[in-house]
């Protein structure tokens, strides 16, 4: 993750969302008011989709539950998609 200042951003902004869609790289864009990271979309997607899973309990609890079955080298519990997520 790079830090760049407003100024270059605005400067550079065709180039800065080209390198991020091309790395997959997020970069800070540092300003007198706060700061802002910029993320191309589909590693956006997914944290949004990470933050949705994690909140949910059942969903957390599955993910937890397989987590711990193949640290414990044990195949997870046999279920599918459809059936960990069916009220979804």
């Amino acid at each position: 993750m790079r830090t760049i200042t407003l100024d270059t951003a605005v400067n550079n902004l065709p180039n800065l969302i080209s390198n991020t869609l091309a790395n997959q790289e997020e970069t800070i864009i540092v300003t007198d008011n706060g700061s802002v990271v910029m993320v191309d979309m589909e590693n956006w997607e997914g944290i949004v989709e990470s933050l949705r899973l994690l909140r949910d309990k059942k969903s957390l609890k599955v993910l937890l539950e397989g987590h711990k079955q193949r640290s414990q080298n044990n195949k997870p519990i046999g279920r599918n998609i459809e059936e960990v997520f069916y009220d979804i």
